[in-house]
Formats: structure tokens, C-alpha cells, sequence
């Protein structure tokens, strides 16, 4: 079994910097690609970025390349997406997910992942 925690949203003005985290467990044995995705008031949740288990390849939703970076820690167990000029619609609930035994890609479709974590509300004022 593998769970998610994320922490490290709240509220913050445009244009500053934030970061979440998401620690996770039970990925060690088999691997997990781990993604973010977020879900903003009345949408349907949307691809944020993506990492891959074996050699850490990232992707990103064109709404946030060039501004957020997801990685990881040398234990792979904590991933990180690192928020930069956020803007006003960046705000969301983010979920950080993982698609167990997937080591070699990084899946940027919800219906890759199986597990969940209960997500960071991020609210970026104007």
C-alpha cells in the first residue's frame, strides 16, 4: 500500500514563491513515478508535473513549465514541486499522486495513478 502526505500550501500573493512537499511510503519495493496535479473551484483536476522513478524525468502542464520544478530527495521518498511568480490561477487544491511499479516514465494522465494523497489547498491573491 502507498500513501501520500502533501503539506506546504496556503495563502500567498501574486508573484511570490511557495513550495509543497509530498512524502510518500510503500514505494520502495516496486517504484512509483509521482505526480501533482491540482484541482481549482468547479474544474476537473489538471496535470501539474510528473517524475520518474529510475532516472528522475520530469514533465510539466505548459501552464507552469518555465515556473514550477518538481524533484526529489536522494531517498526518493519526498517530492517537492517548487512554485515560482505564481499567479491567481495557479489557485488550487493540490494532490500529489503515485503510480506504483512505474519506474521508467512519469504518466501526465490522471488514470495512471492509483494512489492518492488528500491535497494542500494553494491560494494565490491578486
Amino acid at each position: 500500500q502507498v500513501y501520500l502526505a502533501e503539506s506546504g500550501g496556503g495563502l500567498v500573493q501574486a508573484g511570490v514563491s511557495s513550495r509543497l512537499t509530498c512524502i510518500t511510503s510503500g514505494c520502495s519495493f516496486d517504484g512509483c513515478a509521482v505526480g501533482w496535479f491540482r484541482q481549482a473551484s468547479g474544474r476537473e483536476r489538471e496535470f501539474v508535473a510528473s517524475i520518474s522513478w529510475n532516472d528522475g524525468t520530469t514533465y510539466y502542464a505548459d501552464s507552469v513549465k518555465g515556473r514550477f520544478t518538481i524533484s526529489r530527495d536522494s531517498s526518493k521518498t519526498t517530492v517537492f514541486l517548487q512554485m515560482v511568480s505564481l499567479k491567481p490561477e495557479d489557485t488550487a487544491i493540490y494532490h500529489c499522486a503515485a503510480a506504483l511499479g512505474s519506474r521508467n516514465s512519469a504518466p501526465v494522465e490522471r488514470q495512471h495513478y492509483a494512489y492518492w494523497g488528500q491535497g494542500t489547498q494553494v491560494t494565490v491573491s491578486s
